[in-house]
């Protein structure tokens, strides 16, 4: 039954993914592209894209429409209260702890942690991402376009939603290469 696999499969990212959705991110990629085959690493990269460009969190997002795309409506369910079941639980427990124990030293360094760990599950994502972009578009075009997106992000202070939104829209206008081949015929 797909809704049991997809319930097993973002619980397990919802288990291990601290840090938050970045963090769930390769996670998530694990699962759905490499483990069960229910995307493509394309199909992935256009869902991410298409999640960071829609308000709210992607550890939500994401579980539930590859939840819908896999099972329907009781797939989505499934996918969101997997991933969503062990952040509520530890909250509660982490809190707990948290507020009774905050001044041990410990404590407070747990969070600090997970930092590194998060940062270099960033990096291996970013480094996947780059692999593909270089592959359909080449290593000048993929680098100009991060350092390009880079650029408008960090110095003029323009939301990343947008710059994902205007990649998409110049994507869904540029002729296809069949498109343009059939003209030249």
């Amino acid at each position: 039954m797909k809704q049991t696999a997809l319930f097993w499969a973002f619980f397990r990212v919802g288990i291990f993914g601290f840090g938050g959705g970045p963090a769930m991110i390769p996670l998530v990629r694990a699962e759905v592209v490499t483990r069960h085959q229910w995307l493509t690493d394309e199909e992935f990269a256009d869902v991410l894209a298409i999640g960071n460009t829609l308000p709210g969190p992607i550890a939500t997002k994401m579980p539930g429409y590859i939840g819908y795309r896999v099972a329907g409506i009781s797939g989505c369910a499934a996918a969101v209260i997997a991933v969503i079941l062990p952040m509520i639980v530890a909250m509660i427990v982490m809190l707990g702890i948290f507020s009774r124990y905050r001044d041990v030293g410990w404590i407070r360094g747990m969070g600090q942690a997970v930092i590194p760990v998060v940062m270099v599950m960033m990096a291996q994502l970013t480094w996947d991402f780059f692999d593909k972009s270089k592959a359909a578009l080449g290593w000048l075009i993929s680098i100009a376009m991060a350092v390009i997106a880079g650029a408008v992000i960090y110095w003029l202070g323009v939301h990343p939603g947008w710059v994902i939104g205007a990649i998409l829209l110049a994507a869904l206008l540029r002729p296809s290469r069949k498109k343009r081949a059939e003209g030249a015929a």
